[in-house]
């Protein structure tokens, strides 16, 4: 209760010493922890009023009409002013971005933040907006403007998993939290022991969730709910769509490190059905199915998740037709549009608009990306607006879930299709995908096959390859949901909940490993490094042919090194490798550790690196079986080819004048995405010195799982998680002994 206690007073301490802080001088002069600390506040308990007196002031007196000077394009305020008298999505309503009316609003709502001159402006329109504006709309276009403003480069986003939970926590544990508060924390021991309910010695409240729970099983797939609704895979695609929006106009000027933005797009979903096949083949499932829209969709899901609304995402039961006679014209237009795709691809060509874009060269995947995942622009009057439905995935949705032109515009019952933080825990999403990158597949079969002298890297040989041996495991995490639980008017006042709430989680980890490569060179040379992981074998053993397993392959590492004359030994630790991030730290945790450094850029570079790109690593290798599962590492190293106009310095990690997550070395590089297996291979061209195929196998350590069914007896092991800070590594006390990350300590809010 100490440190509680410290807490709320240095919440205190920090509100008063910024009470007057809406003077322009002391807005204007923000350094970057000053600006953390607003928008931390700006996104707590956003399901409940503001409870920080200097965000309600700033809001209450900021007038947008008075200001329209203030902003880069006054046609943007305009537009939204006009929008705003005309009525947009009421507070406490679902926000979802794929219905059209909604997009439109949320964009101006973007627009207004982006366009802002200043900083001081943008906090400004902010704080308006967080007293006026739908809540979830306020936080996916403040997340968007902070990720896309130079002048918010270093500021830290609390995870979508703490800012509304309901996305990620089941709603039987958050009814337990419920039952926990109106009781004011008195528990029943037995029934306690009997629902997971745990009250730690330092009044924090853990409650279970058991994601071998088999009531919520419907079929086979739910096999892989562990992977499929991990809170990390999911913020990683979360925070995907929210650097590389859809909807966002290519006059925008996103981070100039962005580069490729519509090819990246292609190669980020291709990967991901890559990675959940091999999560597939682990539980000894085959390949994704192949969705028709005039058959029944033989894989249901049963989310278990309610909104704050008390709403349901709905279930998909097994067997259940996705087109009725309702949505037979929107299944219509969704056919021919995926028609003109195909038929382009094979043409080389689409006329568009008035547009031609051909499809014939390797670059021109940058057209067939934006064409399938984007819009193309007719004009530069229609910049500033927005097309929902040439969007393909939209109107994929659509047709499987709620279907938006039957439903009111406002008043929505949303699938988990239609948010980026629970879309990946469908089975279908996976099978949409599929249809979505077979487009890419068949552009990338009219390309010729990479010659030899494409992948030969002349007096370079890759010698020997080691890797440590692969052994996966699942662990438990604290995850804190307590922002799923309303305030009382006590706690309102005193800007934190008296009642703290984390729920534990089950998750697929594996011990570290490295990677350790010899690579022989006659020059010393730069040259980009590729590591893949890919099957063996299919889910009946069969061995799986180079030219069908190709897409299969994961990207693990990719990174630019430069070779010097001998022989060279790299070795790569998987904690390591490119673009990867550990378990975030609580943001309760990131606000008091950010009260006690000086020099935040110290605190980024050393804890929060990755913090919004990166790929979870403990996810890097699929779980693997008990026996071993037979895998293939596949090495290449080739000449570096820069693309034109790059600042390498942006790979120097020991810079820290710029705040940069690079979410692909090899964007760099002007060999495509997933080279070299996105295109045909000729067999009899592609073997090269300076490329290796390693047999590696993957094992599963079974354990005692400690979070049993409802109908025996929990056994409840662990809860010194809590005392554990996520700036150290800590051991667990199950079946191994292995170093692992963990994010549970003080109170945030």
């Amino acid at each position: 209760m100490k440190a509680v206690a410290c807490f709320v007073l240095g919440l205190a301490a920090l509100a008063a010493a910024r009470r007057d802080v809406g003077g322009d001088q002391t807005l204007e002069n923000l350094d970057l922890k000053q600006k953390q600390f607003f928008i931390l506040k700006l996104l707590n308990n956003i399901m409940g009023p503001v409870m920080y007196k200097d965000i309600e002031d700033i809001g209450k007196d900021y007038k947008i009409e008075d200001n329209v000077d203030w902003y880069t394009k006054s046609d943007v305020v305009k537009t939204f002013l006009n929008n705003w008298k005309f009525g947009f999505l009421p507070k406490g309503e679902i926000f979802t971005i794929h219905t059209d009316r909604q997009l439109k609003e949320v964009v101006t709502v973007f627009h207004m933040l982006y366009y802002a001159k200043d900083f001081s402006t943008f906090l400004r329109t902010a704080c308006w907006m967080r007293l006026y504006v739908n809540e979830g709309m306020f936080v996916y276009a403040l997340t968007v403007a902070v990720r896309h403003r130079d002048d918010c480069k270093g500021i830290i986003l609390p995870p979508p998993y703490e800012i509304y939970p309901y996305y990620f926590v089941r709603a039987d544990v958050i009814q337990k939290a419920y039952m926990v508060k109106m009781k004011r924390g008195l528990l029943d021991n037995k029934l306690s022991d009997f629902y997971g309910i745990k009250k730690t010695d330092k009044d924090i409240y853990i409650i279970d969730e058991n994601v071998f729970d088999t009531r919520v099983y419907l079929n086979d797939d739910d096999r892989i709910r562990y992977f499929t609704e991990d809170i990390d895979l999911n913020t990683y695609y979360y925070y995907f769509h929210v650097d590389y929006p859809f909807w966002m106009k290519d006059d925008v000027p996103m981070n100039k490190y962005m580069m490729r933005r519509w090819e990246f797009t292609m190669y980020f979903y291709q990967q991901i059905l890559a990675r959940y096949y091999l999560e597939r083949l682990s539980n000894g499932l085959g390949d994704i199915d192949y969705l028709s829209w005039y058959k029944p969709i033989k894989t249901g899901y049963w989310p278990w998740l309610t909104l704050h609304n008390g709403v349901q995402l709905p279930v998909r039961f097994n067997n259940q037709f996705s087109v009725d006679d309702k949505d037979i014209v929107f299944a219509t237009i969704l056919e021919d549009y995926e028609k003109i795709i195909s038929e382009a691809v094979i043409k080389g060509y689409i006329e568009i608009n008035g547009i031609r874009l051909d499809l014939t060269k390797p670059d021109d995947v940058e057209a067939l990306g934006k064409l399938i995942y984007g819009t193309v622009e007719k004009t530069d009057l229609t910049k500033i607006q927005v097309d929902a439905y040439r969007y393909l995935l939209i109107l994929m949705k659509a047709v499987i879930g709620l279907n938006y032109w039957e439903n009111n515009q406002y008043f929505v019952v949303p699938s988990v299709l239609d948010s980026y933080q629970t879309a990946l825990r469908d089975p279908i999403f996976y099978q949409l995908q599929k249809r979505l990158v077979h487009f890419l597949i068949i552009f990338k079969m009219r390309l010729p096959s990479y010659t030899h002298e494409d992948l030969y890297f002349p007096g370079v040989k890759i010698d020997n390859i080691v890797v440590d041996k692969l052994v996966t495991y699942f662990d438990d995490y604290l995850m804190d949901m307590t922002n799923a639980v309303t305030y009382n008017n006590e706690e309102l006042k005193k800007s934190t909940s008296d009642m703290v709430f984390f729920v534990r989680k089950r998750r697929l980890n594996h011990q570290p490993f490295k990677v350790s490569l010899d690579i022989m060179s006659d020059k010393t040379v730069d040259c980009v490094v590729r590591l893949f992981l890919g099957p063996k074998e299919d889910n009946l053993g069969n061995l799986i042919e180079l030219n069908k397993n190709r897409f299969n392959f994961v990207e693990l590492d990719s990174f630019i090194y430069k070779l010097n004359t001998g022989k060279n030994t790299i070795v790569r630790n998987s904690i390591d490798m490119h673009n990867l991030v550990r378990d975030r730290i609580m943001t309760r945790d990131l606000w008091k550790k950010m009260e006690t450094v000086n020099d935040v850029k110290d605190l980024w570079f050393k804890d929060l690196k990755n913090y919004h790109t990166g790929f979870p690593t403990r996810l890097l290798l699929p779980k693997g079986t008990i026996g071993g599962m037979k895998m293939m590492l596949y090495a290449i190293v080739t000449p570096l080819r820069l693309v034109e106009n790059v600042d390498v310095s942006i790979l120097d990690t020991a810079r820290k004048d710029i705040f940069t997550d690079f979410r692909s070395t090899v964007l760099l590089d002007k060999m495509p995405l997933g080279f070299p297996f996105d295109r045909q291979i000729d067999v009899t061209k592609f073997f090269t010195p300076n490329m290796k195929f390693l047999d590696v196998m993957i094992f599963h350590k079974a354990q005692t799982c400690d979070m049993k069914t409802h109908w025996d007896r929990y056994v409840l092991k662990n809860y010194d998680l809590v005392g554990r800070s996520s700036m150290t590594d800590y051991y667990t006390d199950v079946d191994i002994n292995i170093k692992t990350d963990s994010g549970a300590n003080d109170l945030w809010h």
